[in-house]
């Protein structure tokens, strides 16, 4: 699943992967396996600072030396096109600039360290909708200038490793699975841009011989079995294959494993020593964004207070990652009521949950609720129904994996104990391929069997179910039965699923909310989380509305109605609609922050750590503002037919008005931006862009310079490239650091590139001639200094 094969007379050992977006999650060798639980990736791209995204990946690269793995499969350097993406929170921009900077950090952190990083998912992997199925057809100008920019980046970081994504791409030149093609990979990757490393299938994305092979694919995960090995050998002997292309995989694999040190080399020096709870809760708090502030009583700069109400559903569960592959298991989660308890210990907190949002009823305790001490017995049935293997088990996590070929069925049987009086729901999630009883009677029958796609779509995270209720009067047992057939997953193995839930009888969501209404009245400082969950936001599925789930928007407008002053933390990846965010003084978007949630809130709270974060993509204010409201397929293809005006562009574009737009964070202090130096050119063609800046607050800040261009009118007869360009787009950044009332310069690169067109005709990088504004500002729509540079052909002059 994650080792390469050794080879012992090579004195090759297996080179390990690992996934690791949010973290390394290792290989699941180790029961109990536990992991370091990072920010989100977005939550990385909105500290805007190369310095974090580099501390980040050697951050990871010691998890991974310590769960014993070469390569990360990380960073997703992918551009959030459409904000209901499910793997929107994966990504860190959506502009392909910053998310190349931030990108190219977390490669260049990882393999400072000695641990490959794996790019992906090359290219035009913006979706989930059928994503192993759908074709994206992008233009070559679009797809140079907007999503190849990252993975150009990365090569140019040295990145050692790239995975080809599940979907397929026509790019005007070719149209084939990533796995196959050859255009991208070899013309593109390897022999243009001067890739030397692996290029690695998405986990049973490939599923031809012949044309992957001679497609420039140089791996195939998982294994074992998939469409080479003794297929790929027949084909090399057939002739269908030239051995020199297996010659150049094995050279590159080969090369990989050199470089992590599973040759004959040792791997580089880990020197990272850092303390990780410390970063994780560090890097937290900085990517916070601050939405909104109260700048008369900013909430911290605000006394220490006596009674806190602490109210929203991810204020009792708060989402600390996405769903999918991104997912770790942490040894703990510090929960807001934990963070804010320790802040402040002589508060009285009260925690009020103001109802529960998810669909889904939560896990059934079955340590507590099981018959005897025992959650389970569990019947391993072969196909023709005789039994091979019964167990008694004392927990149950909802899955059962790697079970031996000869099981079909299992069949898992529970006595739950129901003490509390009223309706108790009981639930099983399960994939097809089961029935379902409830004291007998069956609730749920699918008679087909499961296979592979239950994991690339990732329903088998949040399986669906029958609710039974079950009405309790004095305590009584419930018999469950769920008689599961085998999920065989090709490469993941073999494997059950079924996750019991229930619900407890408990007062209505409308009493809950008025609960948090009543402690939020009283309280000294209220604070309000709302958010996504794991329903919401995960790989394999698209969101369906950019709504907070529930009743959360109600809940936040009846607590504003009794104290105007309540905190507002938004626990989101990706955009979601704040109706309410012109009526709240202070609103912070914290993202999923990892396992130091509790903590990382509290620090900004209590104004211990500034929230530099600074938006990555655009906050709508309507769903249908947005410029690219969805991607789902039609007719198989995914039509990128927005060009290079992604995101904020199109925004600028079109004159539409977001909630908040893309580079906005307050911060926790105010900045005068004075003067701009006269803009000096660098022998490669950058611009360098001096700012004048002063922090007039009465607290030291950090700031973000972001500096913005709008090009020259173009003649009508100028190429179209030439003429289609975006009304305003990112050309360069800096952060720095300033005391309270001092005034500082900083010098902000503008590359060449970000200035240049892709010109399909020539097939070649273009510097149009005229007049480029350079707006400097603290977002794409607050631009508080601009002057202009004049380009002729490829030289660029001061005006």
């Amino acid at each position: 699943m994650w080792r390469l094969h050794a080879q012992d007379s090579l004195g090759l050992r297996p080179v390990v992967l690992s996934d690791g977006p949010a973290g390394v999650r290792g290989t699941g060798d180790a029961e109990g396996e536990t992991s370091i639980l990072f920010p989100c990736p977005s939550a990385i791209g909105a500290t805007w600072d190369r310095e974090v995204a580099f501390e980040t990946g050697r951050a990871f690269a010691r998890e991974a030396r310590d769960h014993g793995v070469d390569a990360v499969l990380a960073p997703q350097v992918n551009i959030q096109r459409t904000p209901v993406g499910g793997r929107h929170f994966e990504c860190y921009s959506e502009d392909p600039y910053l998310t190349a900077e931030v990108g190219s950090g977390v490669v260049r952190g990882l393999q400072d360290q000695g641990v490959a990083a794996c790019v992906k998912h090359y290219v035009a992997n913006d979706s989930e909708t059928d994503r192993t199925s759908y074709v994206s057809r992008v233009d070559e100008r679009a797809l140079r200038e907007v999503y190849l920019a990252p993975f150009e980046s990365a090569v140019a970081a040295g990145a050692w490793s790239v995975m080809s994504a599940y979907n397929q791409v026509d790019d005007g030149a070719e149209s084939s699975p990533m796995t196959a093609h050859r255009h991208l990979l070899v013309d593109v990757l390897k022999d243009e841009l001067g890739f030397d490393g692996v290029v690695v299938s998405d986990w049973v994305a490939t599923r031809t011989t012949e044309q992957s092979a001679n497609g420039g694919l140089d791996l195939v995960m998982p294994g074992p079995g998939g469409p080479w090995e003794d297929r790929l050998l027949r084909a090399v002997e057939d002739g269908t294959v030239p051995e020199h292309e297996i010659d150049d995989k094995v050279a590159r694999i080969l090369l990989l494993a050199r470089r992590v040190g599973a040759l004959d080399e040792p791997a580089l020096p880990l020197t990272y020593d850092d303390d990780l709870r410390a970063l994780v809760r560090r890097t937290a708090a900085r990517g916070t964004v601050v939405l909104r502030s109260d700048v008369h009583d900013p909430v911290w700069d605000r006394p220490e207070p006596g009674s806190i109400a602490l109210v929203g559903p991810n204020a009792v569960r708060p989402h600390v990652l996405g769903g999918g592959s991104s997912t770790v298991a942490p040894a703990h989660v510090v929960t807001p009521a934990e963070g804010l308890a320790a802040r402040y210990p002589g508060a009285r907190l009260t925690v009020a949950r103001g109802g529960d949002p998810r669909r889904l009823a939560p896990p059934l305790d079955l340590v507590r609720r099981g018959r005897d001490g025992a959650a389970l017995h569990a019947t391993w049935l072969d196909a023709d129904g005789s039994t091979l293997r019964t167990t008694t088990l004392s927990g149950w996590d909802g899955f059962w994996h790697d079970l031996p070929d000869a099981v079909d069925t299992v069949v898992l049987d529970a006595d739950v104990v129901l003490d509390e009086p009223g309706d108790h729901t009981i639930e099983v999630g399960v994939v097809p391929g089961h029935t379902v009883e409830i004291d007998g009677a069956v609730v749920a029958h699918d008679a087909r069997r499961s296979g592979v796609e239950v994991i690339l779509d990732s329903s088998i995270n949040n399986p669906a179910g029958v609710a039974t209720v079950v009405h309790v009067d004095t305590p009584r047992r419930v018999h469950v039965r769920a008689t599961l057939l085998v999920t065989r997953a090709q490469g993941y193995g073999n494997m059950v699923r079924a996750e019991l839930r229930h619900h407890v009888p408990g007062p209505s969501p409308e009493d809950e909310i008025a609960e948090a209404v009543e402690a939020a009245r009283s309280a000294d400082l209220t604070v309000v989380v709302v958010g996504t969950n794991e329903e919401v936001e995960s790989e394999g599925w698209d969101r369906a509305s950019l709504a907070l789930p529930g009743r959360q928007d109600e809940l936040v407008e009846r607590v504003l109605d009794v104290d105007p002053d309540a905190v507002v933390v938004v626990n989101a990846g990706a955009p979601v609609l704040l109706p309410w965010i012109d009526r709240a003084r202070t609103v912070l978007w914290v993202w999923f922050p990892g396992q130091e949630a509790g903590h990382s809130i509290a620090d900004v709270l209590a104004g211990d750590v500034e929230a530099t974060g600074r938006l990555p993509w655009t906050l709508p204010a309507d769903e249908t503002d947005v410029p690219v409201p969805h991607a789902r397929p039609r007719d198989g293809f995914v039509d990128y037919t927005d060009g290079v005006h992604v995101g904020y562009r199109a925004w600028e574009r079109d004159g539409r008005v977001p909630a908040v737009p893309f580079g906005h964070g307050l911060g926790w202090t105010t900045w005068s931006y004075d003067a701009l130096d006269p803009v000096t050119v660098l022998p490669d063609g950058d611009l360098a862009v001096g700012v004048h800046l002063t922090n007039t607050g009465t607290r030291d800040g950090h700031e973000t310079v972001q500096v913005y261009l709008e090009a020259p009118a173009a003649a009508p007869a100028a190429p179209v490239a030439h003429r289609d360009r975006p009304a305003r787009w990112l050309g360069g950044f800096a952060s720095l650091d300033v005391a309270a009332g001092s005034a500082e310069h900083v010098t902000v690169t503008v590359p060449r590139r970000v200035l240049e067109v892709w010109d399909p005709n020539s097939a070649r990088w273009h510097l149009p001639s005229g007049e480029y504004r350079i707006r400097v500002g603290r977002s794409v729509r607050d631009l508080r200094l601009d002057t202009a540079v004049q380009v002729r052909d490829t030289t660029i002059d001061k005006e």
